[in-house]
């Protein structure tokens, strides 16, 4: 029988976070972050295999899994992600914590290490080395596309099935098993007209007006003290052109660990995942 985690609120911004943990009073404390319209679930089966002995806290950012959208007329933006974090580890008084981020969320963690490195004792980046800014004059498009998406209504598509929206995630993402993309979809979904929809706030999908170009994002990562551990699919992100060996560098050159699988490697293959962490965090 899987173990039973205490929901937490978290209020951030006013906006309320869904929070799960589990041992509270074990060590050392993990605090797992999800991607880009994902939820904590995308983790539970890496959770499987953890020690028992250690405190593990998993976070849905705002407007994404069970947290709460913005208010009408509201917006997000990538910092939001971090005052999400910090709101966490402030409830649940964690003054140290090590971070674990799936794309998305490895952006946060590396991003919130740099931002105060005497409260993250490291961090594991799955499938993440940063973000997707382009180059300066990729600026001008980006604010554009920010204004246009913003004359667009948010639209929660319809799913007859659960099995629909699974296949939609798969649609997304070749590299989703049937499993994974049924077990995010049964989280990540509620019943809505005699079908599905996802709970994600459709806000999300509307492009950032301002994201961090090459040598900002490098600056970023050259500010992250702690230890760093980088976890790749074999059909993942690619980590053999330039800017992925620049990104590393930066990082002081953490040596990744490739594993069969693509980007959602850590539901592909969580027991290697959780035996990196385990060794990792140890």
């Amino acid at each position: 029988m899987p173990p039973s985690y205490e929901p937490l609120t978290v209020l951030s911004q006013g906006v309320a976070l869904h929070v799960r943990q589990l041992n509270p009073k074990g060590t050392p404390a993990v605090l797992f972050l999800h991607g880009w319209l994902d939820h904590s679930h995308t983790f539970d089966w890496v959770l499987e295999h953890l020690p028992d002995a250690w405190r593990l806290v998993l976070l849905d950012f705002k407007g994404m899994g069970r947290s709460e959208h913005v208010p009408l007329g509201g917006c997000y933006s990538f910092p939001d992600y971090l005052l999400d974090v910090e709101a966490t580890l402030e409830e649940l008084r964690l003054s140290e914590v090590h971070l674990v981020g799936h794309s998305l969320g490895g952006v946060v963690a590396t991003a919130y290490a740099a931002a105060r490195p005497t409260r993250v004792r490291s961090i594991t980046l799955i499938e993440s080395l940063g973000p997707s800014g382009g180059p300066p004059e990729a600026a001008i498009e980006r604010l554009r596309g920010f204004l246009d998406d913003a004359r667009r209504p948010p639209h929660r598509k319809h799913y007859a099935t659960m099995e629909a929206a699974a296949a939609r995630l798969r649609e997304s993402n070749s590299s989703l098993t049937e499993a994974a993309s049924l077990h995010l979809a049964r989280h990540g979904t509620e019943p809505h007209e005699g079908g599905y929809v996802f709970r994600f706030d459709p806000l999300h999908r509307r492009r950032f007006g301002h994201s961090y170009d090459e040598a900002q994002w490098l600056a970023i990562s050259s500010a992250v003290t702690c230890p760093v551990q980088v976890l790749h699919g074999s059909n993942g992100l690619s980590l053999d052109d330039v800017q992925a060996r620049a990104r590393l560098a930066a990082l002081r050159n953490p040596k990744p660990l490739t594993l069969s699988g693509g980007h959602h490697v850590h539901m592909e293959q969580p027991e290697a995942v959780a035996r990196a962490l385990t060794h990792f965090i140890r």
